[in-house]
């Protein structure tokens, strides 16, 4: 990678930092309580959404709106970035993490613990997906807690959710 040639002229940004075109889908299904403990392959286990939020940054500061968004989604369930136990991101530029890492004060090691989009790819429409799934079966292995998918689109916006997974009440 040290051999590709920066994007701009004089610029350290290259190739490198940015996702690779991807064929892929995904989906989530969304039911009662009953029906997704039938569906489930763990019915103890339940998943809630507990915030969805989005923002927008200024023109040509793209990697800031998921920053905006997870703000807004965190602070409408009263957390802190620093009670989250997962963290999953669409970042079609490393930058992106980078920005959101130094917003937040987290260590840019606690999020996309199992890859992301710079590694699996960027197949539009289903990243957002595959990452919620991911988010979901991370915590799940941790036996529960809280976690944050966040990620951009196109007009320098974006997205953020908070979900929690736990165990289902008796």
């Amino acid at each position: 990678m040290r051999g590709l040639a920066p994007v701009a002229v004089g610029g350290t940004v290259t190739y490198a930092g940015q996702t690779h075109p991807a064929d892929g889908n995904a989906c989530i299904v969304v039911a009662s309580p009953e029906r997704s403990r039938e569906m489930s392959r763990d019915p103890r286990v339940r998943v809630r959404v507990l915030a969805f939020a989005q923002g927008r940054a200024e023109p040509g500061y793209m990697p800031y709106a998921p920053v905006i968004a997870a703000r807004k989604a965190l602070r409408s369930c009263g957390l802190e970035p620093s009670q989250l136990k997962a963290i999953k991101s669409h970042n079609p530029f490393i930058v992106n993490d980078l920005v959101f890492a130094r917003e937040t004060g987290l260590d840019p090691m606690r999020m996309n613990n199992f890859g992301c989009s710079l590694v699996f790819g960027h197949p539009q429409g289903s990243t957002g997906t595959r990452l919620v799934i991911e988010l979901i079966e991370e915590l799940a292995l941790q036996g529960g807690g809280i976690g944050l998918y966040h990620g951009c689109a196109a007009g320098d916006s974006g997205a953020a959710l908070v979900i929690e997974v736990g165990d289902r009440p008796a």
